[in-house]
């Protein structure tokens, strides 16, 4: 699989879906195995213009794994070409000069197309904006799920959180479109539910999701829940549990399901779920690594 940019969820193809994870499989027995040198005369350039440590960390990680070299910054916002009204398009143009590729986080939505259309170099989209889209992060969800559930076809998935803004969820729900007899459980508030694009996009491709309140209510019923986190300001006026993980909940939760979680978390989910092996939260930053090495061969390679 060659790559130009990785930008949306919606560019992947299921055929290309089971490449890229036939990839990460394989990149597992190259981190086991200590790494290699084969991309060691590439180099990343990390550009946030937003704080992420997991998200950098685990590009970066990936990258030196491979054996390349990075340039990195998690303040491009404080940049003093910013400060003096320099564009992003210009500031791509230049880091793309000095890079093999650029891993962008941006606070606008469409910020990542944006750096894509003039780069020179390919462009990852590592996040951009609330209510924007967050692809390679949905792969590694995506890719959790293979691995955990060993299907994709027909799991039954709850997202829980704040889905309006989400943009985790929201790059989720446009991979999980794209198989057979998917369900979908947006457990959300009723001002943070999932907004009008996504479920327009659900029903033109025919998948099937309800909207609900109160996880306890369905949790039964599902393959994976995958928490999201709820900021303080959100959580007026919610009922208290509504949308939190404890072992009360987890007692409902089939015995081969998962919880799944982008992290950082704040309170919801218990620490004490963290032993039991249905939490899969940490292993999917694991898998992170996997499968962002394998876009960067595929864009490295192109």
């Amino acid at each position: 699989m060659i790559l130009k940019h990785v930008i949306e969820s919606q560019q992947f193809t299921v055929p290309m879906l089971v490449e890229l994870f036939n990839m990460a499989d394989g990149m597992e027995r190259i981190v086991d195995r200590g790494g290699t040198g084969d991309y060691s005369n590439r180099i990343m350039a990390s550009l946030f213009y937003e704080h992420s440590t997991r998200t950098r960390f685990s590009f970066e990680s990936a990258m030196l794994r491979l054996g390349g070299k990075i340039l990195a910054t998690e303040n491009a916002n404080q940049f003093s070409s910013l400060m003096q009204g320099e564009t992003l398009e210009d500031s791509v143009r230049v880091v793309a000069n000095y890079s093999d590729v650029i891993v962008i986080r941006h606070n606008e939505v469409g910020g990542a197309a944006r750096a894509a259309e003039v780069s020179s170099v390919p462009v990852i989209n590592a996040g951009d904006g609330k209510g924007g889209q967050h692809p390679t992060q949905a792969l590694l969800d995506l890719y959790t799920i293979h691995r955990e559930i060993k299907t994709i076809d027909g799991v039954k998935i709850a997202m829980v959180g704040n889905l309006a803004e989400g943009r985790t969820v929201r790059s989720l729900s446009y991979l999980l479109g794209k198989f057979e007899r998917v369900k979908l459980y947006f457990i959300a508030p009723k001002t943070l539910r999932m907004k009008q694009d996504i479920t327009d996009y659900l029903q033109h491709h025919n998948v099937w999701y309800t909207e609900e309140e109160y996880l306890g209510k369905i949790v039964n019923e599902v393959d994976v829940v995958y928490m999201t986190r709820l900021e303080p300001a959100e959580r007026i006026g919610i009922e208290p549990g509504h949308f939190f993980i404890d072992e009360s909940i987890m007692k409902h939760l089939p015995h081969k399901s998962i919880v799944m979680h982008p992290l950082p978390r704040a309170n919801e989910i218990s620490a004490t779920v963290d032993r039991d092996p249905r939490a899969a939260y940490f292993r999917q930053t694991r898998n992170g690594i996997l499968v962002r090495m394998a876009l960067l061969v595929s864009v490295l390679d192109n």
